[in-house]
């Protein structure tokens, strides 16, 4: 078992369990799931990424940051198993200078552009996590959203609950066991005319957390295909993916403890996409 957790292969509620999950203790309706063909784990066919297309922005001994583009997962996933991943592309990475596998600490959308970091060992790996779930790590994103949200500044807060077999998040009742409180501290950055460019800095980090939040409010964000409502005429704007990028991660470093700030650029998409609206909301 302690290979299968070394391997990214054993998932405890749907989320990755790591070597220093070994010692958790189980609780009535936990769900327990070895995937033992899971891609990157053995031999992968080769995907449209190279290893030297990733966008290191840092790397020790300890740990990896990277600015991972639209369209590239996070992680392999069962129903995407030949699909490119950051780990599959890490593991490719490291294999050239004889280093064994990165690991997993948290992760964005595939479709979610951005600041993502990955452990380099198993200790490092269980301080990252641990500052994630104690929630003291900095994570901001910016997006893009239909309407104004009003007021400009202020706090959303839900009780969400994943559906495990539509695959999204929905929004259920405050006293329900099974779900978990979502926070998200949002503000308008700039505003277009029936569209706003928004910083979203997460005190929780639920899975799609941002878009169905903002969903909630009636706030899609643009590109936005899963977490929508009504017809397509009211999403008029056209953009290939969510609008939706990790701008700022912060934390601290788990083995000197030195603050580690980083921040991605928009990418083209996005950057083409916010011209294109602040010219329409100009009159140009």
């Amino acid at each position: 078992m302690v290979t299968a957790l070394e391997r990214g292969k054993v998932f405890l509620n749907e989320v990755e369990c790591g070597v220093p999950d070994a010692s958790k203790r189980l609780v009535a309706g936990d769900v327990v799931r070895v995937w033992m063909d899971r891609p990157g784990s053995a031999t992968r066919r080769p995907g449209p990424y190279k290893a030297g297309a990733l966008d290191i922005l840092f790397e020790d001994d300890a740990l990896v940051v990277l600015n991972k583009p639209a369209g590239l997962l996070s992680v392999p996933l069962e129903r995407r198993s030949q699909s490119p991943s950051i780990v599959t592309l890490l593991e490719d990475y490291f294999r050239s200078s004889g280093k064994r596998k990165p690991f997993v600490v948290h992760r964005i959308d595939l479709d979610t552009s951005g600041l993502v970091v990955f452990a380099k060992t198993a200790l490092a790996q269980a301080a990252l996590k641990e500052q994630f779930r104690r929630r003291e790590p900095e994570r901001v994103y910016w997006a893009v959203v239909y309407g104004h949200p009003s007021p400009a500044q202020g706090t959303w807060r839900d009780r969400l609950v994943w559906d495990t077999k539509a695959l999204i998040q929905k929004e259920t009742h405050p006293n329900d066991p099974a779900g978990v409180d979502a926070v998200s501290h949002y503000k308008v950055v700039e505003r277009f005319t029936d569209t706003a460019l928004v910083e979203v800095r997460l005190e929780t980090g639920k899975r799609n957390q941002i878009r169905i939040q903002a969903r909630l409010r009636g706030h899609t964000l643009v590109g936005e295909r899963r977490y929508v409502y009504g017809p397509d005429a009211l999403r008029p704007i056209v953009f290939s993916r969510q609008a939706l990028h990790a701008y700022r991660l912060t934390f601290v470093h788990p083995a000197d403890r030195r603050v580690l700030h980083f921040e991605a650029p928009l990418p083209v998409d996005f950057r083409e996409l916010v011209d294109r609206l602040r010219a329409r909301a100009h009159g140009n």
